[in-house]
């Protein structure tokens, strides 16, 4: 993962299981992989990210891929959310 290219566009597919006995996927496309992996992580419902796929440069990433991606130094979002994790804490 040390060659991933964070500034690609990436492709989300995220499992919807709000509906009661169906599943189903939401697609959304990012500008970057940095966004989409912080979306995955930070914005949707914990219970999604089990049934998450990140593509991105026709490369599949899966629960346990995302989150190394997202804990990743070479991350550029990375800095921005321990940013606020410090300003938060401050508080």
């Amino acid at each position: 993962m040390d060659d991933f290219n964070y500034f690609g566009s990436a492709e989300l597919y995220t499992a919807d299981r709000r509906c009661a006995g169906r599943h189903s996927m939401t697609y959304l496309k990012f500008e970057t992989a940095a966004k989409a992996i912080r979306v995955s992580i930070e914005e949707r419902p914990g219970t999604s990210l089990p049934g998450t796929i990140l593509e991105v440069n026709e490369e599949k990433y899966h629960r346990s891929g995302i989150r190394k991606l997202y804990d990743s130094c070479a991350n550029p979002l990375r800095q921005t959310r321990e940013a606020i994790d410090a300003t938060q804490t401050q508080l």
